[in-house]
């Protein structure tokens, strides 16, 4: 009986085994990575857009509570009417915004009544970002859901407390997660400077620091506000 065990032990190993091999010669270990992540987040972003007096204002959100607590930019639901949300699924919910910061911080706090418990990302630690290092983006480029791109931390302005990336980040980006390489989300996508008003596709990313975020939505917490 106990060789029997093993023999089924040993077989389920190289079962495993073969299936992680297989994907190993299909990707690189960076591709892996960028799969990785991408899988496991995706499923927590969401489209916003907002009706405003002047039209749709689109943006992104990360759901940071299962019950449909979600983060994005203040600029997105700036002066709205209306908020809409559309999660990855394709499921639309009209949304309340519970809480607000102004243009310097730019970050809001919006809640959804889901059908069902929606998956949440994972906060990270911006003390912890370092030029250099390799970084991810999703969001929702001109109406185009769920884009992943890449890049890196390009500088960090400690006076405005910004995160710069080289990761493209488009019109509609706002609100979506700049993540690590483990999928924790370092920044909050805010805006990109063109200097040739987008004649170009030459552009300089910027976040905010997720533990501002994290201070953000602790205190609304609190405050109810």
């Amino acid at each position: 009986m106990q060789r029997k065990i093993l023999i089924l032990f040993i077989s389920l190993v190289v079962v495993i085994a073969g299936a992680d091999l297989s994907f190993a010669k299909s990707f690189e270990p960076d591709e892996q990575i960028n799969i990785s992540v991408y899988e496991k987040i995706n499923p927590a972003i969401v489209a916003i857009d907002a009706q405003t007096q002047d039209g749709i204002s689109a943006g992104t959100g990360c759901v940071v509570s299962s019950d449909g607590l979600i983060l994005t930019g203040s600029h997105v639901v700036e002066g709205c009417k209306s908020v809409e949300v559309t999660t990855f699924n394709g499921q639309v919910y009209k949304a309340r915004i519970v809480s607000k910061m102004g243009k310097n911080k730019d970050l809001a706090l919006l809640k959804i009544s889901p059908k069902t418990q929606l998956k949440t990302i994972k906060f990270g630690d911006s003390q912890n970002v370092k030029v250099g290092q390799k970084v991810l983006a999703i969001g929702n480029p001109f109406g185009f859901s769920g884009t992943l791109t890449q890049g890196i931390v390009s500088r960090i302005d400690y006076t405005k407390n910004k995160i710069q990336t080289d990761a493209a980040i488009n019109p509609g980006c706002s609100g979506g997660p700049l993540l690590n390489s483990s999928g924790e989300v370092i920044g909050i996508n805010q805006s990109i400077y063109n200097p040739d008003n987008n004649i170009s596709n030459i552009g300089i990313g910027f976040a905010i620091p997720i533990n501002d975020a994290k201070k953000f939505i602790e205190a609304s917490r609190v405050t109810g506000k």
